[in-house]
Parts: C-alpha cells; sequence; structure tokens
C-alpha cells in the first residue's frame, strides 16, 4: 500500500528537493505551493484546515506523513515602526510555526480518530539553537517553537505509533550560488562553516525522506541537525 504523504512548501528549494526524493518509492504525494498541487497562503488562517481537507481528498481520505517545510525568512529591523515590528512578527509566526501547529493537530486527530500510526516532519533550522540576526528574532523564535512542539508530540503520542521529528539546516543552497552567497555575507558565511559550504537540498531532503519512511520507531522525537559543523550541540 503506498505511503500518502502531504508536503507544504513543495514548489522550490528543499521542499521540491523532498519531493524529488522519494520518486522511486512507492508514495502519493500531495505538495502546497505546487503548480500540480494546492495553492496555499499560510498568512491566511483559514489555509491549514482548507489545505488538510483538499489533501485528504486529493489521497483518498487518508494521510500518513505530514512534513511541514512551508516557512518565511524575511527581515524585522528593530528600529521600523512598532506596529510594523509587530505585524512581521505576527506574519512569520503564522506562517512558520501558527499554520504547522494547526497541520499536525489535524494529521494528530486524523490518526487517533483512525487509530492509525502517523509521522509528522517538522523543518526548523539551526536558528533555533543558535539564534539569528538582530532583524531575524522572530524566525529564530518560530522555529524554536517548531522544535520544542515536535519534542511535546513525539512525547505525547509515542504510545499510539504517532511518532515526531524535526530537521534543523544551516544555510542551504536553494537558489544560484554566487548570488545566495553574495547575499548572505559571502566568504564571511563560508567561513563559519567548518565543512567549508552550505549543504545542498539534496543532503536536507535526505533525511527528511528517513523521517518520513524509515526512521526507526525509538528514534521519535530526534533533532537532527544538518549545518556543516557550524553549530554543534
Amino acid at each position: 500500500m503506498a505511503t500518502h504523504i502531504l508536503l507544504t512548501g513543495a514548489s522550490r528549494g528543499i521542499g521540491a528537493a523532498i519531493a524529488e526524493s522519494f520518486k522511486h518509492d512507492k508514495v502519493r504525494l500531495i505538495g502546497q505551493g505546487t503548480r500540480s498541487g494546492i495553492p496555499t497562503d499560510f498568512a491566511d488562517p483559514k489555509a491549514p484546515v482548507a489545505l488538510w481537507n483538499k489533501a485528504l481528498d486529493a489521497l483518498d481520505g487518508r494521510i500518513d506523513v505530514l512534513i511541514n517545510n512551508a516557512g518565511v525568512f524575511e527581515t524585522n529591523p528593530l528600529d521600523i515602526d512598532h506596529e510594523d515590528w509587530v505585524a512581521n512578527w505576527e506574519r512569520t509566526m503564522r506562517v512558520n510555526l501558527t499554520a504547522s501547529a494547526e497541520l499536525c493537530r489535524l494529521a494528530i486527530c486524523h490518526w487517533q480518530a483512525e487509530g492509525r500510526p502517523g509521522r509528522i516532519v517538522n523543518m526548523a533550522s539551526r536558528a533555533a539553537y543558535r539564534g539569528d540576526s538582530p532583524a531575524h528574532w522572530h524566525y529564530a523564535a518560530s522555529k524554536a517553537g517548531m522544535v520544542g512542539m515536535t519534542k511535546s508530540i513525539a512525547r505525547g503520542y509515542a504510545r499510539q505509533g504517532i511518532l515526531a521529528f524535526a530537521i534543523c539546516p544551516g544555510f542551504t543552497m536553494t537558489g544560484m550560488a554566487d548570488d545566495y552567497l553574495a547575499s548572505r555575507g559571502g566568504e564571511k558565511l563560508l567561513a563559519d562553516i567548518p565543512l567549508g559550504r552550505v549543504a545542498d537540498t539534496d543532503e536536507v531532503a535526505v533525511l527528511a525522506r528517513f523521517c518520513a519512511l524509515s526512521a526507526p520507531p525509538s528514534m521519535t522525537g530526534a533533532v537532527l541537525d544538518i549545518n556543516g559543523a557550524s553549530y554543534v550541540r
């Protein structure tokens, strides 16, 4: 029987690589944000429920794995207007954390109602532990929240066969190499990574696929780093 997967943020970067990683597996995947999938704006509070229901219909009423990959990384300088700063904070929390939390809740309730196991893979970030720049408090906080949420889910529902994993990438090559590095400090960025390069999206996808399909149940609650040793815990 095919594994049914809902993957958010599937249109590009890490999400597209994750979708591609399943091409030889017996899976049916619905991607959010793809041309062939379900377009969704997570800034809309109604979006997570609408996405879940559409994906459930498209997958014949069964979802086995939820991969929360959608997110935004936007600047929020301290010196802007206070109301704008708060609005930026709340948008990032809504898109990066609250929408993922809603989908996790919907998935858990689905599996409990069906009496079946399920898996959640949450894409967090190195920033959850290391923090981020002064213009990205909100991003770091949202990813730290995702890690805490993942651990809570793992501890709360393991005996029901509901497993949860978090993946924490550092900088990842999601665009043209030169432009990407230039926009993030170039050689200074690389100097902070002992491996000497940023991660490829395919490397992150390896971990996501592993957690979604074959990670042993005793690994539930694991937070997996993939950052070239730029932050080690």
